[in-house]
């Protein structure tokens, strides 16, 4: 997968436009990610990565990094043996191509506003 582009609210992958929220897992899309609390990344939130396990999870925070990843979230994800990156969303955008293009096992979970 190829995130073509990322403006707020609006990401292109591999040509297909979404509107909202995504989890990127191997070649599909999850578009329509809901989190339990809003702002505040939840391990159930997480749920088909979890399954997934890749090597790596990218997580963009929004436009303005304002998406909080609690304690708890990132333990579980260490847990199950999953390096966990946070970025705001144009530069985990960034860093999902680079690993993606590299060949890296890698997964991403985007919040496209704030």
């Amino acid at each position: 997968m190829h995130i073509d582009s990322y403006k707020f609210g609006k990401i292109v992958i591999d040509s297909v436009s979404y509107t909202s929220d995504v989890i990127i897992l191997g070649d599909t899309v999850q578009s329509d990610w809901w989190r339990k609390q809003g702002h505040s990344l939840c391990a159930e939130d997480l749920s088909s990565v979890l399954a997934a396990k890749p090597s790596v999870l990218i997580v963009g925070c929004g436009a303005s990094g304002l998406m909080e990843i609690p304690d708890q979230t990132r333990q579980v994800l260490k847990e199950h043996d999953i390096q966990l990156e946070v970025f705001d969303s144009y530069k985990a955008v960034q860093k999902f191509n680079e690993l993606s293009e590299a060949g890296v096992n890698v997964a991403a979970a985007l919040h496209l506003t704030c």
